[in-house]
């Protein structure tokens, strides 16, 4: 049974996928900092789907405790061909002259960097199975909107990762493809206004955004294409957000 490990599961797409990949059959192992949460999750995945999972109870933002888990990871879990590069967040919606420094860390921190220790610890381990890596990345990767200007960065730096992976790992024959959503109401704007409920409700006011289902099911299409294809990456939007920093309102589409 093939064997894929997500990063950031405890919530939103990092959650949706886990149950997508399990419903297909794959074991999981499975990443969050609120390793209550992980426990949960994995307990359900098992009951629910009959998959073996994993838990992998750390913040990839920490490259000690990234390299300490792979070292210690058990044999049988050592055959995987799937990784998610899911963990991800924004912090903040200032100018960069009033930027947090707080903010800009964690995005870097976690976008970047946590994105870098899982990949290069993960990549011997896929060079055995001729695995694949699907990054998660945004349409803050590939245009900039206002107020965004350093997650626009981080995600822009995403979407370069995924390129140079996909050109040095393609002769271990190791596929590498992204997938960049808009709107998908998460976690996410929770996350951006630093738990202001009310704040993060009125980014979704007034049209259908994404959710996370829509985002897992691509992952699992790019996943189950066969041997010879990949998807170089998707680009996901709601048909009422026709560029990054535009949102038609109440406007029935």
């Amino acid at each position: 049974m093939a064997i894929a490990l997500i990063t950031g599961t405890t919530a939103g797409i990092g959650e949706a996928t886990a149950h997508t990949l399990a419903k297909e059959g794959y074991n999981l192992i499975i990443n969050g900092r609120r390793s209550e949460r992980l426990a949960k999750q994995a307990k359900e995945l098992n009951e629910k789907y009959g998959v073996d999972v994993f838990e992998m109870p750390l913040d990839v933002r920490d490259s000690d405790a990234v390299s300490a888990f792979f070292d210690k990871l058990p044999a049988e879990w050592q055959s995987v061909d799937v990784l998610v590069n899911n963990a991800g967040l924004a912090a903040g919606l200032g100018c960069l002259e009033n930027g947090s420094l707080d903010h800009w860390n964690r995005m870097i921190d976690t976008n970047i960097k946590g994105l870098l220790y899982v990949t290069k610890a993960m990549i011997p381990l896929l060079k055995v199975t001729r695995g694949h890596i699907v990054n998660i990345g945004s349409i803050a990767g590939k245009e900039v909107y206002p107020n965004g200007n350093v997650y626009c960065g981080t995600k822009h730096m995403v979407d370069a990762l995924n390129k140079a992976m996909r050109r040095e790992l393609a002769e271990a024959g190791i596929r590498v493809s992204s997938v960049n959503p808009g709107a998908v109401e998460t976690e996410f704007s929770i996350v951006r206004m630093d738990g202001d409920t009310t704040k993060a409700k009125n980014v979704y006011e007034g049209f259908e955004n994404l959710v996370a289902q829509d985002i897992a099911e691509a992952i699992w299409f790019i996943l189950s294409r066969p041997r010879h294809v990949n998807i170089n990456e998707l680009i996901i939007m709601p048909t009422a957000q026709p560029t990054a920093g535009v949102v038609l309102r109440d406007k029935n589409l």
